[in-house]
């Protein structure tokens, strides 16, 4: 009986995003003492400065409470500030500091090593593909155009991730 490729795309997604994730998160550690879920969390401070944690939840489709475990972390380490938000005296609002535009600077080259291996394995069209193909899985089947993922995965009555480090 011939082998045939194992078609369980829930299943391979999973065993491909665990074994890219425990390879990123050693990487990053080793060249700026951050994991793969900081290092989206400071990307996207540094594309949306003054930010709030609601916001960056909402951007990283995280819960709150995973958010502000995880910002915590990333204040502890001197890599982002919280500063008084202007017109809401409960939120606050997120900034890099200079450890934290520094720890990005740091793991710049790994993440181009990382992108260029993938790149390599699956050849500049399969990477682009395969891009695309991703990005449509992450918007959700049946999502509008131009809604917000959270809100997709909202309406879908899907969970959330609950893990502030678990997604990178």
């Amino acid at each position: 009986m011939p082998d045939t490729p194992d078609r369980r795309l829930y299943f391979l997604l999973q065993r491909a995003a665990h074994r890219l994730r425990v390879d990123a998160d050693r990487r990053c550690l080793a060249a700026a003492d951050i994991t793969t879920a900081q290092l989206g969390a400071l990307y996207a401070i540094r594309a949306a400065p003054g930010a709030t944690q609601q916001e960056l939840a909402r951007t990283l489709v995280q819960r709150e409470s995973a958010v502000t475990a995880l910002v915590g972390r990333l204040v502890g380490a001197g890599l982002v500030a919280r500063r008084p938000h202007p017109d809401q005296h409960r939120a606050v609002r997120l900034e890099l500091t200079g450890g934290g535009a520094e720890a990005l600077h740091r793991v710049q080259p790994e993440v181009d090593r990382f992108n260029a291996e993938l790149r390599r394995m699956l050849g500049e069209e399969g990477f682009d593909r395969t891009s695309e193909a991703l990005r449509l899985l992450a918007e959700g089947p049946g999502r509008a155009p131009g809604t917000p993922v959270r809100q997709a995965v909202h309406e879908a009555g899907e969970p959330e991730h609950t893990s502030g480090e678990g997604s990178g």
